[in-house]
């Protein structure tokens, strides 16, 4: 009997996560970019279907909560996860609305709309990124291989070479791990490297937001005043 265990599936990970590393510089820009914006009062939208809104709502949850260390929450929305407003949606206006009046509702100009496709051709998703455009946002995909109808849709896209949506959907999570990682960088340095993570005057002698936002989430998580911190991400 052949008890060989299949690696195919790694291999092929293996193989598309060496064209990824690539993408880097664009993650860095993103990161850099969405700290800049966020810590200026902005928003991140974020929207996919299936495995990928699954994808989308981890990235809201370490913008809202953490990713690594502590620092302040800032606003990120996964547009799937209302799911009353998703499903009056889809009922009264058609599923191709569901993230477009959302978009609508929520978005302003200078706000980014991410969004996340395996094949890149979802309509709903290329619904709210011409909502989102019109709106004066910023849209930005993570999608499978190009090119592909939301790539051109975009104003910038990450576009993963790989044949199965599975794969893809893995190096996606990579992705949103490494723009975390950017992002909380450029949010320690003060969002555009003006301004000390303690919040003290850069070097047009103001401090930012974001430097005065770091400076304070010293004490999130504290229970008394010089009290312990709450543990790290997979601490218990």
């Amino acid at each position: 009997m052949n008890t060989a265990t299949d690696t195919t599936h790694c291999d092929d990970l293996a193989k598309a996560l060496e064209a990824f590393r690539d993408h880097a510089p664009l993650i860095e820009r993103w990161g850099t970019e969405l700290a800049r914006r966020l810590g200026s009062g902005a928003r991140l939208l974020v929207a996919g279907n299936g495995g990928s809104a699954a994808q989308a709502q981890h990235l809201t949850a370490e913008l809202v909560g953490r990713y690594r260390e502590d620092r302040p929450p800032f606003s990120a929305l996964a547009l799937h996860a209302d799911t009353s407003s998703t499903t009056a949606i889809a009922n009264d206006y058609g599923v191709q609305e569901v993230f477009a009046r959302q978009t609508a509702a929520h978005g302003r100009p200078g706000d980014v709309l991410l969004l996340l496709s395996t094949s890149g051709a979802s309509a709903n998703l290329l619904t709210a990124a011409e909502h989102a455009r019109r709106l004066g946002m910023t849209v930005w995909a993570l999608t499978g291989r190009s090119p592909n109808p939301l790539q051109l849709g975009a104003d910038d896209a990450l576009c993963v070479d790989a044949p199965l949506a599975a794969t893809v959907q893995e190096l996606h999570l990579v992705a949103v791990h490494m723009l975390c990682e950017t992002f909380d960088r450029a949010v320690e340095n003060g969002g555009t490297g003006r301004v000390a993570a303690d919040g003290t005057p850069g070097a047009d002698g103001k401090p930012g937001v974001v430097g005065r936002l770091v400076g304070r989430a010293r004490t999130v998580g504290r229970t008394t005043p010089g009290g312990p911190v709450a543990p790290r991400k997979g601490q218990a």
